[in-house]
């Protein structure tokens, strides 16, 4: 089982382009973490892959 520091964190297709406003994501085991590119060390969440995809649905439809 992957441990948050061996996640391998990209940041997401859907972040500003400015640098300033970035999301980060990383995938395991069918589940999706999220977190601040600002504060990494913060707080983050993980959803399902599921959850993951109707999100990104419901974004890209508006």
């Amino acid at each position: 089982m992957n441990t948050v520091s061996e996640l391998d964190w990209f940041k997401s297709s859907y972040s500003g382009s400015q640098g300033d406003d970035c999301v980060e994501v990383a995938y395991a085991l069918g589940n999706v973490h999220v977190r601040d590119s600002k504060a990494q060390d913060g707080p983050r969440f993980v959803v399902s892959s599921s959850a993951w995809r109707d999100f990104l649905g419901r974004v890209g439809a508006k």
